[in-house]
């Protein structure tokens, strides 16, 4: 585990906070950066959590992940080995019939190369990312994001449609009603090139309580 290293943190938190004097609010509450890259699993292994993970509460999610590392050797997931698992080995650990699809055709591209490692992924744009990981079934935008914030470091990515990210804008901005997607991009525009720091805040903004002057 590592902290995001691509940038100073105190130049681009400054930067925030110059910005946005709504952020920088938060930013003084909640207090330091504390973004996390994670790099000790595969861009396999990283996905196929990311799809075990989907739509589950933390808990259930980490009982079923368990159960299928369970399924493998030192507990690491291999795509070679998870494409010999019958459908209904997988669904044993609690995965259901779309997720385990989903790792099938996940592991498919691992085995042939199609899926990009790591050092591949360095050699690619946001975009570039966003595009190729979302072909893989039960791979969507979101869950690319995710992969570019807390396993590749990149700084400048918002994902306008996480409903935590908009919720701790509507709280920054003490908003009636939840904003859409569009207008936190707009929003985002100031907080370029460091919006992975700003989503960050959003984040954690949630868990604090905003002076009211």
């Amino acid at each position: 585990m590592t902290r995001l290293r691509q940038f100073d943190a105190s130049v681009a938190c400054a930067h925030l906070a110059r910005r946005d004097k709504g952020l920088s609010r938060v930013m003084a509450e909640v207090g330091d950066l504390q973004l996390e890259v994670r790099r000790n699993r595969s861009v396999f292994e990283y996905l196929g959590r990311s799809i075990v993970y989907q739509q589950l509460s933390g808990k259930a999610a980490a009982t079923i992940h368990g159960r299928l590392l369970d399924l493998f050797a030192r507990r690491r997931l291999h795509s070679a080995r998870l494409l010999e698992m019958p459908l209904e080995q997988l669904r044993s650990a609690g995965l259901s019939r779309s997720k385990c699809l989903a790792l099938y055709d996940l592991a498919e591209r691992a085995v042939t190369g199609v899926l990009p490692n790591t050092r591949a992924l360095h050699k690619m744009s946001d975009q570039q990312i966003i595009d190729c990981l979302s072909e893989v079934r039960g791979v969507g935008e979101w869950t690319a994001q995710m992969l570019l914030i807390f396993y590749l470091g990149r700084p400048d990515v918002l994902p306008t449609r996480d409903l935590g990210v908009l919720k701790g804008y509507q709280k920054m901005r003490a908003l009636r009603e939840l904003p859409d997607p569009s207008r936190l991009a707009r929003a985002g525009l100031r907080w370029r090139p460091y919006r992975s720091i700003a989503t960050w805040y959003l984040w954690r903004c949630l868990d604090i309580t905003l002076p009211t002057t």
